[in-house]
């Protein structure tokens, strides 16, 4: 069995080589030529899997190891009854923690208690609802928006768009979606971006497209954090310029993160093909005992992970893909011992 696989999944050698021959390169580069006499795909977010893709190939199986679901051609997978796995929430606890510590170290720079403020939340998914329980931890209010888990499940504490946007800090964690009756794309745009002041703490750690960074870079706010662009990696150099925060799509990119997106890929492929799963996976992240220094959350954060290098190393965009790619070793939260209560949930 040939398996093609983007060689930044993480440990895919040691969790894939079970099912036959690996030939690993970067997501970029895999093409029509590459996945023609291949079994199994697996792609992260560089690759568009569609028609142009798979046609005339014998790949049956395809799995992504990212959260996103814009790459993939889902009508053209089940039109051509190829099995397809999306490895949904796998980096919802990172996200969460890069929102949580960028909050708390902007307390410090502006000299706010983050407990007086409200946190609008859009899109209370897998990450948001991951931040929504962090914030309540750390006793910060929020105001959540998600009109079709509103609908379909009848939540009485969910608020509007326009509330969510009127918040102290707003930050948006929804898929990008352009049909239906809640598209997503340029959901903050000319007809409410009016909600977001010159005191508003703006995150895109969603999608890029989301916001519509035509405004935006207009737009004057107290902060803006931007993970997520328009047309990366080719991204806005006018926000990247005033923007606190200016990362390569990387709140997600945790190592806990990186390796649950390639583990759930394998329990799915372990099920499509009938085949046990090894015990061993399961714990190949072992970093030891990780102990902190700090007595208070915002070193204690800090030493976990500084967000700013992220930024200074794209400050050339040129870095972008590269950084993305050689990204640093990042443990969440629950692995270190700390002097302080960590909001870990």
């Amino acid at each position: 069995m040939k398996i093609i696989i983007d060689d930044a999944c993480y440990t895919y050698d040691e969790i894939f080589s079970q099912f036959g021959e690996i030939v690993a390169m970067a997501g970029r580069d895999i093409d029509a030529d590459s996945v023609k006499d291949a079994d199994i795909l697996i792609v992260r977010s560089r690759t568009q899997v569609n028609a142009q893709l798979l046609s005339g190939s014998t790949v049956k199986f395809v799995g992504s190891t990212v959260a996103g679901l814009e790459h993939i051609d889902e009508r053209y997978l089940r039109a051509n009854h190829i099995e397809f796995f999306s490895a949904q929430g796998c980096n919802s606890m990172a996200v969460a923690e890069f929102v949580i510590a960028t909050i708390v170290n902007l307390a410090d720079k502006h000299n706010f208690n983050y407990q007086d403020k409200t946190l609008g939340i859009i899109g209370v998914g897998n990450v948001g609802s991951r931040l929504a329980a962090k914030a309540e931890l750390l006793g910060i209010s929020t105001l959540l928006n998600d009109p079709i888990r509103q609908e379909n499940e009848a939540l009485p504490d969910f608020v509007d768009l326009d509330t969510a946007l009127r918040a102290d800090i707003v930050t948006f964690h929804t898929p990008l979606t352009f049909d239906g009756q809640y598209p997503s794309f340029k959901l903050l745009n000319k007809h409410n971006f009016h909600h977001i002041t010159d005191q508003t703490i703006l995150f895109n750690a969603a999608r890029g497209g989301v916001i519509d960074e035509t405004i935006w870079q207009q737009t004057p706010t107290l902060e803006n954090i931007i993970d997520c662009w328009e047309n990366e990696p080719i991204i806005n150099k006018n926000l990247q310029k005033t923007a606190y925060l200016a990362s390569p799509h990387i709140a997600g990119h945790s190592v806990d993160a990186k390796f649950m997106g390639s583990f759930m890929v394998y329990q799915a492929l372990c099920d499509f093909l009938a085949e046990p799963q090894q015990d061993n996976i399961k714990h190949l992240i072992n970093p030891g005992n990780l102990t902190l220094k700090s007595d208070n959350l915002l070193d204690a954060l800090n030493e976990v992970y500084d967000f700013k290098q992220d930024t200074a190393a794209i400050k050339s965009i040129e870095n972008f893909e590269i950084y993305r790619r050689n990204y640093p070793i990042r443990y969440e939260w629950h692995h270190y011992s700390a002097k302080i209560a960590l909001p870990i949930v």
